[in-house]
């Protein structure tokens, strides 16, 4: 990406679950926002171990900085980096072990999480996207391009095939998302359509009307799919 960027990680062992920020967001951002709190008991029984880094690309897709072309460059390389340099650290840091890693999200860290399985199912168990926004070419001027085609998941998954789509078909997707304020469930939905027509286990959980776009939502959903995967 050409520039660094932050790692930072919660509890000692269990699962590694990689949470991304929402669209600004720093490495940080989830322990300042509670949502690590809410997974203190998971963490204390030693269920899971939580990474988060900083939202490189979703920072300059929610500032409209550069070009769009820039962007997706950017998105692309991020995924790149995720996978090339912080999965080996990661992997190190759990002692070498090379277990998957179940990814986790809100908003579009919900986008990076699915997108992150869906292109790299063999080091990726599963994914939760919590509020997502999948139809990400509002922020690129509805420009098109190699990488952005190779980042999202609605653009390259219908005509995925061969081994990748074999072990995607292996891994699991969980789409919950509120109806209220500042929700678009429709997103969601979106989103399963693509990945239920290629045979990818997902399904889309609606928390209801009186759910909305923040952070006291993603406190009560992320606890519960981490028991439910790890």
């Amino acid at each position: 990406m050409q520039q660094e960027f932050t790692v930072a990680r919660w509890g000692h062992f269990g699962v590694p679950v990689l949470v991304f920020p929402t669209a600004g967001g720093d490495a940080e951002e989830i322990e300042r926002n509670h949502l690590v709190d809410a997974c203190a008991g998971l963490l204390e029984a030693g269920r899971v171990k939580i990474y988060s880094c900083d939202s490189v690309a979703g920072r300059a897709l929610a500032t409209f900085s550069g070009s769009p072309e820039y962007r997706m460059w950017l998105l692309n390389q991020f995924h790149h980096a995720v996978r090339h340099e912080l999965v080996p650290a990661i992997r190190a840091d759990m002692g070498g072990s090379a277990q998957r890693i179940v990814t986790a999200g809100a908003s579009i860290g919900a986008f990076n999480a699915v997108a992150l399985l869906c292109r790299f199912p063999d080091t990726f168990e599963a994914a939760i996207g919590m509020s997502g926004t999948y139809r990400i070419r509002r922020f690129l001027e509805d420009r098109w391009s190699e990488d952005l085609f190779f980042a999202s998941p609605l653009d390259f998954l219908p005509g995925l095939d061969g081994d990748d789509l074999q072990l995607l078909q292996q891994r699991r997707v969980i789409l919950a998302s509120g109806e209220g304020a500042h929700e678009d469930i429709g997103e969601s939905w979106a989103l399963a359509d693509v990945l239920g027509s290629k045979g990818v286990p997902n399904r889309v959980d609606s928390w209801g009307p009186e759910t909305i776009h923040d952070w006291p939502t993603w406190w009560r959903m992320l606890p519960q799919y981490l028991e439910e995967l790890c």
